[in-house]
């Protein structure tokens, strides 16, 4: 079943006098489960298509389909919970709360969402002792080494269970030996059957996906599923 369905997406932007066509025409269906990467030179449309899919940006024309739901015509806060329950964020630079400490910035997704305490404690207890970051609970990010920081940060992305997991060159900012443990981690994530849909430049770590999309001047140049 196809959990992502694109239409005819197009995104373009003003830059002074030029316009940009960041995706052009773009049509692309992943099934719930799959494991993709999303690879290309800078500039190709990667990071604006992972931001599509991840609701924090709007097409200019064509449909978006999530789980059967047409996502493009939904308000503000209707696309904040889709976000919230629906889609798990890994960013290269982490994007912790620096003031927060470990098992705070797990629980943030669940406190924002409301869900009461006992269940959030109990939640983020488990994925502390999951991710290995049981004896680091307390300990903010800068107490943190990388390969910590990275795996607090997949534990947020993953403590609302989402369907999808968006990771944007989730290992660029690790040495290759943290960088292995974290992608091990989102393959383990990818087996429990959570989609996965990785932005990379490391052509090693593209291979490890089961489908690669790669990205030209805002179209899809090639897909491995569709030779």
């Amino acid at each position: 079943m196809a959990l992502i369905e694109l239409t005819g997406i197009e995104r373009v932007f003003q830059l002074g006098d030029a316009t940009v066509h960041a995706l052009a025409g773009l049509d692309l269906s992943i099934d719930a489960g799959e494991y993709v990467a999303v690879m290309g030179p800078s500039g190709s449309g990667k990071s604006t298509l992972l931001n599509l899919l991840g609701l924090l940006d709007r097409p200019n024309a064509g449909s978006y389909r999530l789980e059967d739901r047409d996502v493009t015509t939904l308000s503000a806060d209707q696309l904040a919970r889709v976000r919230s329950e629906r889609i798990g964020f890994v960013f290269q630079s982490f994007h912790l709360v620096p003031r927060l400490t470990a098992a705070e910035n797990i629980a943030l997704p669940m406190t924002l969402a409301g869900i009461p305490l006992k269940e959030r404690n109990a939640r983020v207890a488990r994925a502390l002792v999951d991710f290995g970051l049981d004896k680091r609970a307390d300990h903010r990010p800068d107490q943190l080494s990388g390969g910590q920081r990275q795996r607090v940060a997949i534990a947020r992305a993953t403590i609302m269970q989402p369907a999808l997991i968006l990771a944007d060159e989730p290992t660029g900012n690790l040495d290759r030996h943290t960088g292995e443990e974290v992608v091990n981690l989102l393959e383990a994530l990818n087996a429990s059957g959570v989609t996965l849909v990785v932005v990379t430049h490391d052509p090693t770590m593209g291979a490890r996906a089961r489908r690669q999309l790669v990205m030209e001047d805002g179209r899809l140049q090639s897909d491995s599923a569709h030779p």
